[in-house]
C-alpha cells in the first residue's frame, strides 16, 4: 500500500509507541502524530470536501485518540484503531448534518494528492516533469472524488489507512468479498481514468 512514511528515530511499532503513551510517554504520541497526520488528514479531507468542517474533525478525532489511549490495546494495527475512530466520527458528523459527504476539486492542489506510485518519479525535478506530475496528481484526486461514495472510502482507507480487506469489512460492517469488489471497482475506474489521461 501506499501509506509513505518519514523516516523518524523511534524505531518502535506503531502500537507499541501507543501502548507507550498509554503508559504516559507523551512522546511516543509525537512519533504517532508524525508518522499518521498526513494519512489521516488527507482521509478527512478526502470525506469532507471543503465544507469548513475538515480541520475540525481532524482535531476532534486527534481528541478522541488521546482520550480513548487508556482503553486501547494492540488486538488490532494501531492504524486500523485509528481509522476506526475517523470513520465512526464522519459518520456521526453526516448523521448530525443531514448531509452525504461532499468532494472539494479543489483538494487537488495538495501536494499529498499523489495516491498512486503511476505518478512520474520525482528524481526528474525539470519544470515540464514538476508540471506533468502536478496535472497527473489533480487528474488522480479528480477520479477518486468521482467514485461511489463506498468505493471511494473503501480505497482511502487501503491506500491512507493501509488496511488490510479484512480490517475494511470489520471497520465498514462487511463481507470481505464486498471490500474486495469495491476495491477491484474502484481500481478498475481509476485505471480507466489514468488510462485517459495518458
Amino acid at each position: 500500500p501506499m501509506t509513505e512514511r518519514l523516516p523518524d528515530q523511534d524505531l518502535r511499532t506503531d502500537e507499541g509507541l501507543m501502548l507507550a503513551y498509554k503508559d504516559g510517554d507523551a512522546a511516543a504520541f509525537e512519533v504517532l502524530y508524525g508518522r499518521w497526520r498526513r494519512p489521516l488528514f488527507r482521509y478527512v479531507a478526502h470525506q469532507c470536501g471543503q465544507d469548513g468542517a475538515s480541520d475540525e474533525l481532524f482535531q476532534d478525532i486527534l481528541l478522541r485518540v488521546v482520550n480513548a489511549r487508556l482503553q486501547y490495546e494492540a488486538a488490532a494495527k494501531f492504524s486500523t484503531w485509528l481509522f476506526r475512530i475517523a470513520h465512526n466520527r464522519l459518520v456521526d458528523h453526516w448523521r448530525s448534518s443531514h448531509r452525504a459527504p461532499v468532494i472539494d476539486n479543489a483538494l487537488a492542489d495538495d501536494e499529498d494528492a499523489d495516491f498512486t506510485a503511476s505518478i512520474p518519479s520525482p528524481e526528474d525535478d525539470r519544470p515540464d516533469r514538476l508540471a506533468e506530475r502536478k496535472a497527473m496528481a489533480e487528474h488522480i484526486v479528480a477520479a477518486v472524488h468521482s467514485l461511489p461514495d463506498v468505493q471511494r472510502e473503501t480505497f482511502l482507507l487501503s491506500q491512507d489507512g493501509n488496511m488490510s480487506l479484512e480490517e475494511i469489512a470489520s471497520l465498514m460492517n462487511v463481507g470481505r468479498e464486498t471490500v474486495k469488489s469495491r476495491l477491484r471497482y474502484a481500481l478498475g475506474k481509476l485505471r480507466q481514468e489514468l488510462s485517459k489521461w495518458r
